[in-house]
């Protein structure tokens, strides 16, 4: 086989390598950050401002992992007021295990949820409430077994 053969068999096989990983690329699924992404970066601003106001709350909120529940605690200072909002529990892996859960206590700290209404795995927890019309925001690294 001659040099020119050679070198028509490696543009070839190139070619080839290329076409599979375009082919491969293109069946995998891309799941983004968030469904309306460019809407949400828009109002980014307001997540600072309730982060910043819930770093200079008295504790930061926890969450706690029981065998068959998941606890929210929240600082003292909610305690005396209502607090609505909304729990994400975002998933960077999967967004089918993505679970958004209605925050709505009267004069209680502690949220308590089943264990078993989410799948196991590694979790960015994005809690929005408000307060005595205050807004506060935190987000938790979390990874429920």
């Amino acid at each position: 086989m001659n040099w020119g053969y050679k070198l028509l068999f490696v543009f070839f096989a190139f070619g080839a390598m290329m076409s599979y990983m375009v082919f491969r690329c293109m069946q995998r699924p891309v799941d983004l950050v968030e469904k309306e992404y460019y809407r949400d970066e828009l109002v980014y601003q307001d997540k600072i401002d309730g982060a910043s106001r819930a770093n200079h709350l008295s504790s930061a909120v926890k969450l706690i992992q029981d065998p068959g529940e998941l606890v929210l605690l929240f600082p003292k200072e909610m305690k005396s007021a209502p607090v609505l909002g909304s729990i994400l529990f975002y998933c960077a892996s999967d967004s089918h295990n993505d679970k958004k859960i209605t925050l709505d206590l009267h004069g209680e700290i502690e949220l308590r949820l089943r264990k078993n209404e989410i799948n196991p795995g590694k979790y960015t927890v994005k809690i929005d409430w408000e307060c005595q019309s205050v807004h506060y925001y935190t987000e938790i690294p979390f990874s429920i077994t």
